[in-house]
């Protein structure tokens, strides 16, 4: 049995349930996760200071490119707007995970409460959902710019890439509602180790001590709506895209466009494939152990590419650095 499969022997955590007075029945009122507790301390403290490595460099990228657009005009553009709009979204998704599970690292025996546990899915469901549509928000600016260049200063007008973020945020916003509310309306009545780092969907619905079909119905309609749909519009996007830049006659044209593409369309790759594997196969071919796997990669490696990928892939990124730092523009 992997690692990430059971708690240790030696570990016994407490009850965290509460009877309620006049039945017999209880409540839980607080959760522990599983985590990396079934590592010994060596690990939990190497991976502790990867971790803490890797979200340090994910907030100070993400920060230095959100400045960078905002005080370079070069990249006023809908396509550094959108960028910078996803650049906050992932340090606030990453913000509403991580420092929770660095603490877990270092004390794993630490409880979370029912309400913390909600507010924690809420914002990870909200900011996550977000980046989701973001994305597909900058696939749709890059189908703009190269199959309709003539118009694309009247189409992505500032009015509409704010109601594109606004959209995207709104769409978070309500889908996080739904599931927050769908899972903690069931009744958790004794079992309260979470087998995960952070407070998801189906690992809370295993402790749930009734019959959650219906709840994972709506989990795995959302899961479609959220990454199908997005997906399904990058990709008719990039269909679109790659069948006009085919048509440009000059080979530089073609690398000059397809340059403009590369950034995006490896970050949406990875970011709706690592999410994808988690929450649209079936049930019955669920492993939270590879789950939890594939979550380090979403949650602490996957929001790194984005300050990462933007800024040593595309050039005028590199040089805006260049002009704010170093007071030229960088070479390619």
């Amino acid at each position: 049995m992997t690692p990430f499969l059971s708690l240790p022997s030696s570990f016994k955590p407490r009850s965290s349930a509460m009877t309620v007075p006049g039945t017999n029945s209880t409540f839980v009122t607080e959760f522990l996760f599983e985590g990396f507790s079934s590592f010994g301390w060596q690990h939990r403290l190497v991976f502790f200071v990867v971790f803490l490595t890797l979200y340090l460099l994910t907030l100070s990228g993400n920060v230095i490119i959100v400045t960078i657009i905002r005080l370079d005009y070069h990249l006023h553009t809908p396509m550094y707007f959108f960028l910078s709009m996803l650049s906050i979204s992932e340090t606030c998704y990453t913000v509403a995970i991580i420092p929770r599970m660095l603490s877990s690292l270092l004390n794993p025996r630490q409880t979370i409460s029912f309400q913390d546990c909600a507010t924690q899915l809420f914002f990870y469901l909200t900011f996550g959902i977000n980046n989701c549509f973001l994305l597909t928000a900058m696939g749709y600016d890059r189908y703009v710019a190269i199959c309709n260049p003539l118009r694309y200063s009247a189409i992505m007008g500032n009015r509409t890439c704010i109601q594109l973020s606004s959209g995207s945020l709104g769409i978070g916003l309500s889908m996080a509602i739904i599931q927050v509310t769908s899972v903690f309306g069931l009744p958790f009545c004794g079992a309260f180790v979470i087998s995960h780092f952070f407070c998801d969907v189906r690992p809370l619905l295993k402790l749930a001590c009734t019959n959650t079909t219906v709840n994972e119905i709506v989990n795995f309609v959302v899961s479609v709506f959220v990454l199908v749909l997005p997906m399904a519009l990058v990709f008719f996007s990039y269909v679109l895209i790659i069948a006009t830049i085919l048509k440009i006659a000059t080979a530089e044209g073609r690398k000059k466009a397809f340059a403009t593409c590369a950034s995006h369309l490896m970050v949406v790759i990875i970011h709706y494939g690592c999410a994808s594997i988690i929450y649209l196969k079936p049930k019955s071919q669920s492993s939270l152990g590879q789950d939890r796997l594939i979550s380090v990669t979403y949650t602490v490696i996957t929001p790194l590419l984005n300050p990462v990928v933007y800024s040593l892939r595309n050039k005028e990124v590199r040089d805006a650095l260049g002009r704010g730092f170093l007071k030229k523009p960088i070479s390619t």
